[in-house]
């Protein structure tokens, strides 16, 4: 099976995600937005689908068109063996990612917390105080209760011995944090060290640490979600 992923071709975004787990599979995906006349693709599909995507990231399996990130890994997990094959325990991952949702909305909302039609100059000074409270209280509760759950599980993953794509994840988060808010995020990492072993861990499977020195693995950027604004990271 070759998977068609659709998602802006100059960020990471919410398509990281999906990257992610396509990538550590070792499985064969294009990402269409990328290629020559993509993004006019993607936004042809969503216009002609009879079960239209609301935005991107979604996936094309077949006939199959599935959108929203905790959605389309539901559906790879099992595929690309990043899911354990009990129902009980793939909801409880399910629901650990849609965790992982949250919290990347909160992530946004540090630079956009009025509205996401305004730029970030129009809206400086609100940024700066929900920034100081998402890194006081909000970052370390998310990537707290993830530590605590890795911890419940004996780990050193989520769900114990065997790695899930919410780890992969996981790892994101990290990564994201650390460029967004490198002096916040080392105070937060002292106290989750499970969640930072995490990271470690997937950084050095083959197939990620491959895909992160490609050109496939778009750079951190001030249009994506994770963003450097140094006056924000307190």
């Amino acid at each position: 099976m070759k998977y068609e992923l659709f998602y802006w071709p100059s960020i990471q975004g919410r398509g990281e995600f999906v990257r992610l787990a396509l990538e550590d599979a070792g499985a064969s995906y294009d990402d269409v937005a990328r290629g020559k006349g993509g993004t006019d693709a993607m936004m042809k599909l969503m216009k002609g689908e009879t079960r239209p995507p609301f935005a991107p990231p979604f996936l094309k399996s077949g006939k199959l068109v599935i959108a929203q990130v905790a959605n389309i890994l539901f559906y790879l997990g099992p595929r690309l063996k990043l899911a354990p094959k009990d129902e009980g325990a793939r909801l409880w991952l399910n629901a650990l990612q849609l965790t992982v949702t949250d919290f990347v909305k909160e992530v946004h909302d540090t630079h956009h917390p009025v509205g996401t039609g305004l730029y970030y100059e129009d809206q400086k000074p609100e940024a700066k105080r929900y920034a100081g409270s998402f890194l006081d209280e909000r970052a370390p509760k998310y990537l707290g209760y993830f530590e605590g759950v890795i911890e419940k599980s004996g780990g050193p993953y989520l769900l114990g011995r065997k790695i899930s794509y919410t780890d992969l994840s996981l790892f994101q988060l990290v990564e994201g944090m650390r460029y967004a808010f490198p002096k916040g995020m080392k105070k937060i990492e002292r106290k989750i060290p499970k969640v930072v072993a995490v990271r470690d861990r997937v950084a050095e499977r083959p197939k990620i640490k491959a895909y992160l020195a490609s050109e496939r693995r778009i750079a951190f950027n001030e249009d994506g979600i994770f963003r450097n604004y140094p006056e924000l990271d307190t």
